[in-house]
C-alpha cells in the first residue's frame, strides 16, 4: 500500500505503525488490544511518498511511480468512503471481478438521479453488459442537458502502468492542476476503458455533511450500536 502524503501528514503513516508507549501499559493491565492491533501491518508494506507540490491528483499518482513500476494498480481516494450491500462485496473487490474478466483501465461509478449529474463527473457510455459498460469518454459537471449518463465518477480506478508515462508530461488542467482524468481520458482507443456500476453506497467525507452522514449511517448498522445510537439521534429530533 503507498500513502502519497503531504508536509505535516505524517500522522497517517504512524497510524499503522506500533503504539509501544500505549500498548505496554495496557497489556500489562488487561486492556483489549484487538483496537489498537488492526491495523498493525508488516513492515515494508505500507510506503509513504511525499507530494511537495499540491498539483493535483495525477501528479500525486507520478509521485508513486518509482514504486509502482510496471504493474497495473489500484487508486483509493481517501474522502470517498464506499460502502457495499448487505452482504455485498466492497467497490475495489467488484472492481477486481471485472478486472479479470476485461483487463485495461477501470473507474468505479454510481448511477445518480439526472437532476445531481451537474456537480460531478459523469462517463459517456458505449455499449453495457451488467455493471460493466466501455467508457467513451469523461466530462466534467456539464448541465443536466448536456451529460451524456447518469453515472457520476467516484474515487476507485484501477490502472494501468503506461498512465504514468503519460502523466509525465501532461500540462496542467482544470483548476492549474495535472489532472488524473485528463491522462486517463488520453489512454481511451489504446487500451480497454471500463466502468464499473457500484452496488452500493457512497458518502463523500471531504464535506462536514458527507462525514457526519457517513459516520451515523455506519453506527446505525452496528448491531452493537445501533440501540443506542437510534435513540440519540431521535432524541436530538425532539
Amino acid at each position: 500500500m503507498i500513502l502519497v502524503t503531504g508536509r505535516d501528514k505524517t500522522g497517517i503513516v504512524e497510524h499503522f505503525d506500533i503504539a509501544y508507549e500505549l500498548e505496554q501499559p495496557m497489556g500489562e493491565r488487561g486492556k483489549d488490544l484487538s483496537v489498537l492491533r488492526c491495523t498493525r501491518v508488516v513492515p515494508g508494506d505500507v510506503i509513504s511518498v511525499r507530494q511537495q507540490v499540491p498539483l493535483g491528483l495525477g501528479h500525486a499518482i507520478w509521485c508513486a511511480r518509482t514504486i509502482v513500476g510496471d504493474e497495473p494498480f489500484a487508486i483509493f481516494l481517501p474522502d470517498e468512503l464506499m460502502v457495499s450491500r448487505t452482504g455485498g462485496s466492497g467497490c475495489m473487490n467488484q472492481m477486481v471481478d471485472a478486472y479479470d474478466e476485461v483487463g485495461g483501465n477501470l473507474i468505479s461509478v454510481l448511477e445518480v438521479p439526472m437532476a445531481q449529474v451537474s456537480s460531478y463527473g459523469v462517463i459517456d457510455p458505449s455499449k453495457s453488459d451488467g455493471a460493466l459498460t466501455e467508457v467513451r469518454g469523461l466530462v466534467e459537471k456539464l448541465a443536466v442537458a448536456d451529460a451524456p449518463s447518469n453515472k457520476i465518477v467516484l474515487g476507485h480506478h484501477i490502472v494501468q502502468p503506461e498512465v504514468l508515462q503519460v502523466l509525465e508530461t501532461q500540462g496542467k488542467g482544470a483548476g492549474g492542476e495535472i489532472q488524473l482524468t485528463d491522462a486517463m481520458v488520453n489512454m481511451i482507443g489504446t487500451q480497454p476503458f471500463h466502468a464499473v456500476t457500484f452496488d452500493g453506497a457512497r458518502y463523500d467525507c471531504g464535506s462536514k455533511i458527507g462525514f457526519v452522514e457517513a459516520i451515523l449511517t455506519i453506527a446505525l448498522a452496528r448491531p452493537d450500536m445501533r440501540t443506542e445510537m437510534r435513540a440519540i439521534a431521535l432524541n436530538l429530533l425532539r
